[in-house]
C-alpha cells in the first residue's frame, strides 16, 4: 500500500510524506512514535507536527517511485487540492 501523510503545519518547504507499506497500522504506529527511520516523518515528530493520513492507493514500492516522480505531493492530497 502506498500512503500521502499530510501535516498541520509545514515545516520549510514540506508539508507531505509519501511512503509505501505492507503494514500501514504498523507504519503509522512508527511514524507517530518517532520510531520511523525516514528522515522527514522524524522531523515533523521532533517538532511535535501532527499528520492525518491524507491518501491510499493499492500498490507497492513501484507505484511509490512513479508518485515521487510528480515531485509535487501537494497535488496528489486532496486536503490540498480543495485549499485554492
Amino acid at each position: 500500500m502506498v500512503y500521502l501523510l499530510h501535516y498541520k503545519m509545514p515545516l520549510y518547504h514540506s508539508q507531505h510524506y509519501l511512503g509505501s507499506t505492507s503494514n500501514l497500522t504498523n507504519r503509522i504506529k512508527l511514524h507517530r512514535n518517532g520510531q520511523s527511520r525516514a528522515h522527514l516523518p522524524l522531523a515533523f515528530y521532533k517538532l511535535n507536527i501532527d499528520f492525518v493520513i491524507s491518501k491510499t492507493w493499492a500498490g507497492d514500492f513501484q507505484l511509490e517511485k512513479k508518485l515521487k516522480k510528480v515531485k509535487n505531493n501537494r497535488k496528489l492530497c486532496p486536503i490540498c487540492s480543495t485549499r485554492k
